[in-house]
């Protein structure tokens, strides 16, 4: 028998409402609320979302994200630049002392990530966990070195016909976990690095080719054109598969709706925003 968790798709919606979702779902099911939950959503508008961490000031042109008309957000996880644009996001909100959930954020990433991994089965696509193998492969973990999430690599990458595809960053908080990530539908790599200060052009040019080289959109994979609703359907189903679970809808109630109205504010405030 299938443990069931709750599902719930909020569709496209504007950056400060994204990310009050993911922290709002978080105190949920901190305080038993709410079983384990899986989201999906999208981003309207397109949005630079930065890590918790992040000095935006020093590694973000800002002038150049309101000239493209881009949102700007800053996430609870850590992790670098994110452009969300032609893209699934997802969120996975779990206890820490879920029994099928590993102590180590890298072994709990790779238990997620199986949701990711069946649901780009279920479209087709060869994919599976590569594992770095040397102590070198292993020591550049420690030490990621550029601005933009794909780049950096991870424990367990998610590789899909050879190549990297999707970012994820994860925290723990109030004794849960909170993973979010980007299931990338089409990526412009030119407008992404064009937000991100570099010291050189040299420096920029060969960041870029690093994260070409990584980073990949489904319709890079395919020649025919995978829409948003089959990636929902085809990650829905992957989640379902992966974890050993089933689904139960979910709506929030009144007092639940107040509470995310309430956390938007932060994720709007410049305080939030230049905090570092």
């Amino acid at each position: 028998m299938n443990e069931t968790w709750y599902f719930i798709n909020t569709k496209s919606n504007d950056p400060y409402y994204n990310m009050a979702v993911d922290e709002a779902l978080m105190n949920f099911v901190s305080r038993g609320e709410i079983d384990p939950v899986i989201r999906f959503y999208t981003w309207n508008p397109a949005t630079l979302s930065i890590g918790y961490f992040q000095k935006l000031i020093k590694e973000i042109d800002i002038e150049k994200v309101k000239e493209k008309g881009y949102g700007l957000v800053r996430r609870a996880t850590g992790g670098r630049g994110v452009l969300h644009d032609k893209e699934l996001t997802y969120s996975v909100i779990v206890p820490e002392s879920h029994p099928n959930m590993p102590k180590t954020v890298t072994e709990a990433y790779r238990v997620i990530s199986e949701g990711l991994l069946e649901g780009f089965k279920s479209l087709g696509f060869d994919a599976y966990f590569a594992i770095p193998k040397t102590k070198e492969e292993r020591d550049k973990l420690k030490t990621p070195r550029s601005s933009v999430c794909f780049d950096a690599p991870s424990w367990y990458e998610l590789v899909v016909e050879g190549r990297k595809i999707a970012g994820s960053a994860q925290t723990r908080q109030k004794g849960v976990i909170l993973q979010h990530g980007s299931i990338l539908q089409d990526i412009d790599v030119d407008e992404l690095f064009d937000m991100f200060i570099y010291k050189n052009d040299r420096l920029k040019d060969k960041m870029k080719a690093a994260f070409v080289d990584k980073a990949v959109a489904i319709n890079d994979l395919t020649d025919r054109k995978i829409t948003i609703p089959e990636m929902e359907e085809a990650f829905y189903e992957g989640f379902k598969k992966g974890l050993d679970i089933d689904f139960k809808p979910l709506t929030f109630n009144e007092a639940q709706l107040a509470e995310i109205k309430e956390i938007e504010d932060k994720y709007k405030s410049d305080e939030w925003t230049y905090r570092k």
